[in-house]
């Protein structure tokens, strides 16, 4: 399944200015994602490196990822 082409990235002062947020269910383990939506875009970031790179999708690619997420053995 082919998920489209994503957007290029924000810069980050923009990027700082999203409203991040984590699962509830991610504990306090510190190993997991955050994401942010914007008006078309989503983005997704490591949570221990929040001044690090994230990854943009649209979001009807978001939609598609979370709804049918590849798996190993079916990576799409």
């Amino acid at each position: 399944m082919a998920y489209g082409r994503c957007p290029p990235p924000m810069t980050k002062p923009d990027m700082a200015l999203l409203a991040w947020t984590k699962s509830s269910l991610s504990g306090d383990s510190g190993s997991c994602v955050e994401i942010a939506r914007a008006p078309e875009l989503v983005f997704v970031r490591d949570s221990r490196d929040p001044t690090g790179p994230a990854l943009t999708f649209t979001r009807s690619a978001w939609r598609a990822f979370v709804t049918d997420p590849p798996s190993v053995e079916n990576p799409g």
